[in-house]
C-alpha cells in the first residue's frame, strides 16, 4: 500500500527525530572494519603474490577513501550536535580531543619507526624527510620511510581537522552557505585532480597513486563525509535522503551498486571516476546511519566485526610493523603467501588490541568527563 503524502512526511519526521537523538550509530564500526580489511588486503602477501584480471583485486587501497568519508561525516555531526545544543562547538574541546586520540600512538609510531630506519639500520638519509610525519605533512612527501607510507592520510585528516572546524564556525548556521561552500570545494578538488592527471599525462594506476596522495586527490571524500553530515542535520534534506533510502534493504543497493562499479569501471580512479566512487561510498554511508534497523545491521554489528572497527585507528597505524614481522617470520619459517598473510593478519590485531587497551586507553582517559557514546569514535 502506497502511503499518502502527509504518511510519508510524519514518517521522515519521526525518521529524522530518532536519527538527531541517536548517540551512538550502531553500524560504524562495522564499517571500519571493511575499511581496514580492504587496506590490509591491500598490503597483504597474498594480493602481491598472485596476479589477477579483477579490478577489485588492487583496489583494496579505496578503503582509505571510505574512512575519509566516515570521518568527515562523524566528525561534523558531532559538531553540529554540539552547536545546537550550546549555541556554539568548542574548539578547545574539540582539538583537545583529537589530540587525545589521534596524536600519542601515531607519535609512538612514528618514533619508532624512524629510530629503527634511522639509527639501528643507520639509514641517515630519512632524517631529511623524518620532521614532515611529526607536522602531519607526509601527503607532501615525493619518498617515505619504509613502514611509514600509510601516515599520508593522517596528514590529509589532521589538515582537515585543523580547517574544517574554524571554517565551519565562520559559516552562518542557516541558509544554503555551508553546503554551498563544501559543494564548491569538492568541485574544487576534482577538477584539480584531473587538471593534473591531464597535465603530467599519468595513466597507469601505480603511477596515479602518488596523484592520490596530494591534497587536491584527497580532500573529496572527506568534504563528501562532510557534506552528507550537514545535509542530514537538516530536517528538509533529510527527508529528502529518507524517501530515497529510507528502506531496510536501501544499504544493499548501495553497498551493492559500489561493488559493481569497483568492479567494472576500467582506468584510473581519479577526478570524475574518483568522485562516482566517493558519491556511492557517501551514499552507503548514508544508507546505515538514516536508520539503526536494516538489512546489514546485524552482520556490521558482529561483536568481532565491531571490535576489528573499534581499533580500527591503531590496526592502521600498526598493520605495515605487523606486515614487515609477519613477512619476516614466514620467510624464516618458509609459509607461502596464505600462512604469511595470516600471519600478518594475527600480528597486526595483537599488537593493536594491546595498544587499545593500554597505551590508548591511558591517553583517552584524560578526557576528564564522561564520554558521549557518539562521541567515543570521533
Amino acid at each position: 500500500m502506497v502511503q499518502a503524502p502527509q504518511q510519508q512526511q510524519n514518517t521522515a519526521q519521526a525518521a529524522w527525530a530518532a536519527y538527531r537523538n541517536q548517540r551512538f550509530f550502531g553500524s560504524l564500526n562495522g564499517l571500519r572494519f571493511l575499511c581496514i580489511i580492504a587496506v590490509m588486503w591491500h598490503h597483504s602477501p597474498l594480493r602481491a603474490a598472485r596476479d589477477s584480471t579483477s579490478l577489485l583485486w588492487d583496489r583494496g587501497y579505496l578503503g582509505v577513501d571510505f574512512f575519509f568519508v566516515l570521518s568527515g561525516f562523524l566528525i561534523t555531526t558531532l559538531l553540529l550536535r554540539e552547536e545546537e545544543r550550546n549555541g556554539q562547538f568548542s574548539l578547545r574541546g574539540f582539538y583537545w580531543r583529537r589530540i587525545l586520540r589521534i596524536v600519542p600512538v601515531y607519535y609512538l609510531v612514528v618514533t619508532a619507526v624512524g629510530v629503527y630506519y634511522i639509527f639501528v639500520k643507520g639509514q641517515s638519509q630519512f632524517l631529511d624527510i623524518w620532521l614532515y610525519y611529526y607536522l602531519f605533512l607526509s601527503n607532501f612527501l615525493t619518498t617515505d620511510i619504509p613502514l611509514l607510507t600509510i601516515t599520508w592520510s593522517l596528514a590529509v585528516e589532521e589538515q582537515y581537522y585543523m580547517i574544517w572546524p574554524l571554517l565551519l564556525l565562520l559559516l552562518p548556521v542557516r541558509g544554503l552557505a555551508r553546503p554551498g561552500v563544501l559543494i564548491a570545494l569538492i568541485v574544487l578538488c576534482v577538477l584539480s585532480a584531473a587538471e593534473y592527471l591531464a597535465f603530467t599525462g599519468l595513466s597507469a594506476p601505480e603511477t596515479a597513486y602518488a596523484l592520490w596522495r596530494l591534497p587536491v586527490g584527497s580532500y573529496a571524500a572527506i568534504l563528501l563525509g562532510t557534506l552528507s553530515a550537514v545535509l542530514l542535520h537538516r530536517p528538509e534534506s533529510y527527508a529528502a535522503a529518507w524517501r530515497l533510502m529510507g528502506h531496510p534493504a536501501a544499504p544493499l543497493v548501495t553497498f551493492g551498486g559500489l561493488l559493481a562499479l569497483l568492479i567494472v569501471w576500467p582506468g584510473v580512479l581519479v577526478g570524475g571516476a574518483a568522485l562516482l566512487v566517493h558519491l556511492c561510498m557517501t551514499l552507503c554511508l548514508i544508507s546505515i546511519v538514516l536508520r539503526e534497523q536494516h538489512v546489514l545491521a546485524r552482520p556490521l554489528a558482529w561483536s568481532p566485526v565491531a571490535r576489528i572497527g573499534e581499533i580500527s585507528y591503531g590496526l592502521y597505524l600498526y598493520h605495515m610493523i605487523g606486515r614487515h614481522i609477519g613477512v619476516e617470520a614466514g620467510t624464516a619459517l618458509g609459509l607461502g603467501p596464505w600462512g604469511t598473510t595470516a600471519l600478518f593478519v594475527v600480528v597486526s590485531v595483537l599488537i593493536a588490541e594491546v595498544s587499545f587497551r593500554t597505551f590508548e586507553a591511558w591517553f583517552l582517559g584524560f578526557k576528564h568527563r564522561k564520554p558521549v557514546p557518539l562521541a567515543q569514535r570521533e
